[in-house]
């Protein structure tokens, strides 16, 4: 892809150039399927970009996942005529089967991938991994929905990208900006432990991936990127995207269920502080459901219970309005203690202020209702009228929980106090505490936690030779980590019906 620099005070972005490093630090897969056009330039210009560009030893790998056209004489001919180019044949197809073919493979310390079509601008490469080869972050990803990303494509890819973003962030809770931009890397360490807990072998693996990081604390490193839509794109949309909804269906229940071992990705202690363990913290998302859940069916009852009764006196509007209105701070205040476990009186006046503000949005859904409802009939019946404010209730809880999720009592990240005393001695360390803390490796995982980031090491990195097949079925005899070669089998890594 060719970036035209707009005129302006600033010159044109330039690289320094970078000398011999050694052994592959950097190993930059590309999956591929039936890319014989795209294929040979898109690696010859990835390796000049590098060797001008990039400051460590690197490889490119081309995952060729069961093409039928002579991509495979094309791949074989590049690691023949390239040095930094190694080949490996996968018999299946399915990006994620591919990525994770390569990646768990690889003796390289950082783990990279680009689609063949190059639509990124390489300029971002280097950002991408310069944060995992310091150490600072785990996973990083280019990002085309950033504020400073520049982005050619049409509006239905563009509006596709932006809703499926959307319901991650509705549905699994997902911070991260772009889960489908083909421009990703992790670190091997992390690779090692992560791999194993993502099931789909197919698009929908980073999502997957990102979201399970995510949740297990890892830092994910987002890069603003320049992207060009490639307009020969073979990706089916719509097939896609009912594999992406099926996987966020599917990943949501297990984090929903707990059935996920996310605690085998902590980190110790001091390396990132969210694995302290401090008192009163938010509960998580199954709590708070069944909180909220307690406590609609009984405000539901008692909005009820008061309709019946201040209908007796005055109209169905404002029967409706009243009991709505003692109910929603009798709802906002149980939800407050009960669902939220927020305690005290600091906040409450706001909170509740915030709970009438939603309770004006379910006033307009249950208004609205009635008025149809009166439209359509002239007297209708008061067990029809219940009916209708049930559904219309039901529509407005869902509403009210994300409201109060989000808006209401959103999970702070502000420090909470400990009860921890630091000792201050001369020559002790100022993060000295009196009392020992819990560190995550001592509250006894099913799994290994993931050791500290270092820096990648500066010696050489022995490059091991791999088939394909072995790969795939985790015997590889390049990886030692006893989590990956226990990686348990899945019917999706044999499954000779996946179309992608």
């Amino acid at each position: 892809m060719r970036t035209d620099s707009s005129p302006g005070t600033l010159p044109a972005r330039e690289h320094l150039p970078a000398g011999d490093a050694g052994a592959p630090v950097l190993d930059v897969v590309i999956p591929v399927h039936n890319e014989e056009k795209d294929l040979q330039p898109c690696v010859r210009r990835l390796h000049e970009h590098l060797t001008r560009t990039f400051p460590y030893a690197f490889r490119i790998t081309i995952a060729d996942n069961a093409s039928t056209d002579t991509t495979p004489l094309v791949a074989a001919r590049l690691e023949a005529e390239v040095p930094e180019v190694r080949n490996v044949r996968l018999e299946q197809k399915g990006r994620g089967r591919a990525l994770r073919t390569v990646w768990s493979a690889s003796d390289a310390p950082v783990l990279s991938y680009m689609d063949v079509d190059l639509s990124t601008d390489l300029n971002a490469l280097l950002p991408l991994v310069a944060p995992l080869i310091s150490g600072h972050s785990d996973l990083a990803i280019g990002s085309r929905l950033a504020r400073t990303s520049r982005v050619v494509r049409g509006p239905k890819r563009e509006f596709i990208s932006r809703a499926y973003n959307l319901i991650l962030r509705g549905s699994l809770q997902a911070r991260f900006s772009d889960a489908q931009c083909g421009f990703k890397a992790i670190r091997r360490d992390v690779a090692q432990v992560l791999l194993p807990l993502v099931e789909d072998t197919g698009w929908f693996f980073d999502t997957e991936m990102l979201v399970l990081a995510e949740r297990a604390g890892l830092r994910i490193h987002e890069v603003p990127v320049d992207w060009v839509d490639d307009p020969d794109s073979t990706v089916h949309i719509a097939r896609t995207a009912t594999d992406d909804l099926k996987g966020v269906w599917r990943v949501g229940r297990a984090l929903t269920t707990g059935s996920l071992p996310l605690d085998r990705l902590t980190r110790p202690f001091g390396d990132d502080p969210r694995d302290r363990e401090l008192t009163d913290v938010p509960r998580g998302l199954a709590r708070q459901l069944v909180g909220f859940c307690a406590v609609g069916v009984l405000s539901t009852l008692f909005y009820l219970l008061l309709y019946s009764v201040f209908r007796q006196f005055c109209g169905s509007q404002l029967a409706n309005a009243l009991a709505l209105l003692v109910s929603a701070v009798a709802n906002t205040a149980a939800n407050r203690r009960l669902t939220f476990g927020v305690r005290g009186r600091g906040g409450a006046v706001r909170h509740q202020a915030q709970g009438l503000v939603v309770f004006g949005i379910g006033l307009a859904l249950t208004s609205g209702s009635l008025a149809a409802l009166n439209a359509a009939t002239d007297s209708p019946a008061h067990s029809t009228e219940l009916a209708v404010l049930i559904a219309a209730n039901l529509a407005a809880t869902v509403l009210r929980f994300l409201l109060f999720r989000a808006w209401v009592f959103p999970q702070r990240r502000e420090p909470t106090p400990s009860p921890v005393a630091a000792a201050h001695t001369p020559g002790a360390p100022a993060h000295r505490t009196t009392v020992p803390y819990a560190p995550a490796h001592r509250r006894t995982p099913p799994y290994a936690p993931l050791p500290q980031r270092p820096v990648a090491p500066p010696q050489p990195y022995q490059t091991t030779q791999f088939r394909a097949d072995e790969a795939a079925d985790g015997s590889f005899s390049g990886v030692t980590d006893a989590t990956t070669r226990s990686q348990p089998a899945r019917p999706h890594d044999t499954d000779p019906g996946d179309a992608r």
